[in-house]
């Protein structure tokens, strides 16, 4: 078990946020891993799914883009206009790709995969 001193840390979700170049990549850190619930935040700048890409989860995701602007898009041909504040589901297996990630201000998300 942590030392209470390491259970009461408090972190916060902005900070160490690298400021990325264009050609790096996306920084995906798992903030929370605890039994089958898995919270991840994920730093975009301009990056995306690549072309006749589709992503595809077992798990469930409910994502929310907390800075930036961004666009999904779904297998059904549905695409979805992201800005700060703005969340969504995506059922485990139901596939989408991303299609835009704003540069300035760079995107960051938070996502919840859990069964």
């Amino acid at each position: 078990m942590k030392a209470k001193n390491q259970l009461l840390k408090a972190n916060n979700l902005y900070m160490k946020i690298r400021d990325t170049k264009e050609s790096d990549l996306e920084i995906v850190d798992t903030l929370c891993n605890y039994n089958k619930l898995q919270i991840k935040r994920i730093v975009s700048k301009g990056q995306v799914t690549p072309p006749g890409v589709w992503l595809s989860q077992r798990e469930n995701e409910w994502v929310i883009l907390l800075r930036g602007k961004a666009s999904l898009e779904f297998e059904f041909g549905e695409r979805l206009l992201m800005k700060s504040g703005d969340y969504y589901f995506i059922p485990a297996g139901l596939k989408h790709r991303v299609t835009y990630t704003s540069k300035r201000p760079i995107c960051v998300w938070l996502a919840v995969h859990f069964k």
